[in-house]
């Protein structure tokens, strides 16, 4: 799965959260890339008031056992480094997506 719109402001990433716990509840194995302003999906502390918290619903994929990266150099020109995002994401490279494009049945985008 790849996200590339940012959490708030859009449904896609939510949706996209919602898609793949459905999918592990289920018991398909998920990967999860962020790409573009999707990284912050990934930003640690987020705490929003009136709309779902996706760093929750990220963290629920991790414990599940999905497998998040979030793409370096989009995350670099965003000003976020590896420690501002939750424990269980990675930052990954245009390498590590091709990888889990290669090793997936299905690609779906949001």
């Amino acid at each position: 799965m790849i996200i590339t719109t940012a959490p708030y402001g859009h449904e896609r990433a939510y949706s996209a959260l919602r898609f793949a716990l459905t999918s592990l509840l289920e018991g398909i194995d998920v990967n999860i890339f962020l790409l573009e302003d999707g990284v912050y999906v990934a930003k640690n502390s987020q705490n929003p008031s009136e709309v779902p918290n996706y760093m929750e619903y990220l963290k629920n994929c991790i414990e599940s056992g999905a497998i998040v990266k979030a793409c370096g150099p989009c995350c670099k020109a965003r000003g976020l480094r590896e420690e501002d995002l939750i424990d269980g994401v990675v930052l990954g490279t245009m390498h590590d997506l091709v990888n889990f494009v290669k090793e997936s049945d299905k690609i779906i985008t949001f």
